[in-house]
């Protein structure tokens, strides 16, 4: 089961998001920091963190930048995703290559620990 935060340390609000049927929306927490890095994610990335690691110390294993379609190798089990993108660009995961099939939105300032088995892209948008 994902769950959906937000970086940083106590609860305040559930978070209200766009997401399709059947999609898990957990609380949400203030950021731990606007405009820089946070948990070793700079400012304007996505970042994946290793697997069962949660934020792995501020380590992060995968950056993206750019926005569009990125597809994934190698990632299987949980993983934590953190969307640390500025001027409230989302990111998506999909379940298909190049864009695919996708599900969810990711707000900026907000992370999710998700199955990254079935997933075989992930995709940053405006």
């Amino acid at each position: 089961m994902s769950v959906l935060k937000r970086a940083g340390m106590a609860a305040v609000a559930v978070a209200a998001l766009v997401v399709p049927a059947g999609a898990v929306v957990g609380t949400a927490t203030p950021a731990a920091a606007a405009g820089g890095t946070v948990q070793g994610c700079p400012y304007g990335a996505v970042c994946i963190y290793p697997q069962n690691a949660g934020w792995n110390g501020g380590h992060p294993s995968l950056f993206y930048y750019s926005y569009g379609a990125h597809n994934l190798s190698n990632q299987v089990g949980t993983h934590r995703i953190f969307n640390n993108q500025s001027g409230g660009a989302t990111m998506r995961t999909c379940t298909g290559y190049n864009g695919t099939g996708c599900q969810g939105y990711l707000s900026p300032g907000y992370y999710i620990d998700k199955d990254l088995t079935p997933i075989n892209s992930i995709t940053l948008q405006p």
